[in-house]
């Protein structure tokens, strides 16, 4: 009879629950709300038990702030000075080539004028188109040298390195002071993109072959 009476009641026992959660489930009552940070609360628990509100603390605010006065501002950076870089030229076969061959190599190069000077009356169309397609700032300039100084034992190119001199001078002589450096790149000589690198880092000094080293001259 016990037994009986024990199987009956754990048949209907599941049942029983279930009649149970039906009736204490109210379908009409709103879902409770999802918090952005379910994982904060913002109230801490006092001395007895009691919530006591949070208070962000200022502090981490007050020292970003310091920190961001003591940091110095950023200056600009230094405006890279102008290389002019002059060179003599002449008519010969392999002109064009060694021209092309330098102005590869100059437009590697930041902040650099090129000053081609011609030996010769007037300017040739080769040097004219050649500087038209090179994608450089350029001056194409011209003056020929004297018979009498077409030696084999004097200095050749002085009359053009004259010229590009001469044109630097006429051109800031009227301007403020502004950096600059002088550098005298032949055409048939090839150069490393080092060298413009020592160039500008160097100090102002000249170099006049047997006359040693002299300060630089403001045109």
């Amino acid at each position: 009879m016990k037994s009986a009476l024990c199987s009956r009641f754990f048949i209907l026992l599941p049942w029983i629950l279930i009649v149970i959660i039906m009736l204490d489930v109210d379908p009409r009552r709103p879902a409770p709300q999802l918090t952005s940070r379910p994982y904060f609360s913002p109230h801490t628990v006092g001395c007895r038990g009691s919530r006591v509100p949070l208070r962000r603390s200022s502090l981490g605010r007050d020292a970003a702030e310091k920190r961001n006065e003591s940091r110095p501002p950023l200056q600009p950076e230094p405006r890279l000075p102008t290389i002019y870089a002059i060179t003599p030229t002449y008519s010969r076969p392999v002109q064009k080539a060694e021209l092309t061959r330098l102005a590869n190599t100059f437009r590697q190069v930041a902040q650099l004028h090129w000053i081609l000077v011609e030996d010769r009356a007037t300017r040739s169309e080769l040097v004219s188109s050649f500087l038209a397609r090179a994608g450089l700032p350029n001056t194409h300039l011209h003056v020929p040298t004297p018979r009498r100084y077409k030696r084999p034992w004097l200095p050749r190119a002085t009359e053009q390195r004259n010229a590009g001199l001469a044109w630097l001078r006429q051109r800031h002589q009227h301007q403020s002071a502004q950096p600059g450096v002088l550098f005298f790149a032949d055409d048939d000589n090839t150069y490393s993109l080092e060298l413009f690198q020592e160039v500008v880092a160097r100090p102002p000094l000249g170099d006049r072959g047997g006359w040693g080293s002299e300060g630089r001259i403001p045109f």
